[in-house]
């Protein structure tokens, strides 16, 4: 049996490979790429044989899926699955695994970096001070007393709700499944987007959520209102939020996700809009997260292999 993983996975080659034999030890024979492409006749080229791939956010479409002829399981090194053709996966009978958990931490910690950043105007002030400068007119503010709103209460939104809760915060909740938490209060969204200070989005990328975040939800949304998305950038319409930003009509906005993966083209609305602080898709991205992810897409295998899938999609 060929296992293919057909681009990097954010750790070094040498301990990715011996991660790998550790665990499936001589159960398949493991073939590694360790550059990316996004040509759909390379990434065949490069499953054409595979009965198992592992892959990270290289888009694998109805063509690649279609040519990897001997494909059975694809252990994703993500935890969205929007990049790949799940119907055609599903026609073909090739089992989906992702890596739930693995960015749970890091996530959680860049929505509070990138809130802090911005509410504390830390890059002006760097700025600032460099040139000379004093804190002049850069005051900011603190999130202790401050309503947090948390849009999908999966294992990163509840994390991100109880830090919030460290940081003195009321916490707010809409998910389709409440868990029963002391001291987070579920609500409808609309009741989110009208009450909150801070709004952070966690939810999954699908049909349901396209847009969650809209024209109209966001005229609902205060003066003094942030809007932080570390989910999936579809989820938010970013013209109506680049609009809102723009008018002042809300405060800021914390954006690490887009339509597309980075790079994203500079006449992006959200890369112009007013008080906006952004990063190329980075929150899962640490060297400890990356590791624990790697972990869990080998796992996937070994489970698979012994007629137990996990974290099937």
């Amino acid at each position: 049996m060929k296992f293919v993983i057909i681009e990097p996975l954010g750790v070094q080659d040498e301990k990715l490979l011996s991660m790998a034999k550790d665990a499936l030890k001589d159960s398949v024979e493991i073939v590694y790429y360790n550059t990316r492409t996004a040509d759909t006749q390379e990434l065949i080229e490069r499953g054409k044989d595979a009965d198992i791939i592992a892959v990270s956010n290289l888009p694998l479409n109805s063509e690649v899926i279609e040519g990897c002829k001997n494909l059975k399981m694809l252990s994703v090194a993500f935890t969205g699955v929007d990049h790949i053709a799940m119907e055609t996966c599903k026609k073909n009978g090739v089992v989906v695994c992702n890596c739930a958990g693995y960015s749970t931490a890091a996530v959680a910690d860049l929505v509070f970096g990138m809130l802090i950043t911005l509410y504390r105007n830390v890059i002006p002030c760097d700025k600032v001070t460099r040139e000379e400068g004093t804190k002049d007119g850069l005051v900011g503010f603190e999130l202790e007393g401050k309503k947090f709103g948390v849009v999908g209460t999966g294992a990163i939104g509840m994390r991100t709700a109880i830090i919030a809760k460290a940081f003195g915060c009321d916490v707010y909740a809409y998910s389709r499944t409440k868990k029963d938490v002391v001291g987070i209060k579920y609500v409808s969204l609309d009741g989110i987007m009208s009450t909150c200070d801070i709004i952070s989005l966690h939810t999954p990328m699908n049909a349901e959520t396209k847009h969650l975040i809209n024209k109209e939800n966001i005229a609902l949304m205060k003066k003094n209102a942030v809007l932080i998305n570390t989910a999936r950038g579809g989820v938010v319409d970013s013209e109506a939020l680049a609009v809102a930003l723009n008018e002042e009509r809300i405060a800021g906005a914390c954006i690490d996700v887009f339509e597309t993966e980075p790079p994203i083209k500079k006449d992006h609305p959200l890369l112009m809009a007013k008080n906006t602080l952004v990063t190329p898709h980075i929150a899962f991205a640490t060297k400890e997260a990356l590791v624990k992810r790697a972990e869990i897409v080998f796992d996937n295998v070994v489970c698979y292999l012994a007629d137990n899938p996990q974290n099937v999609m």
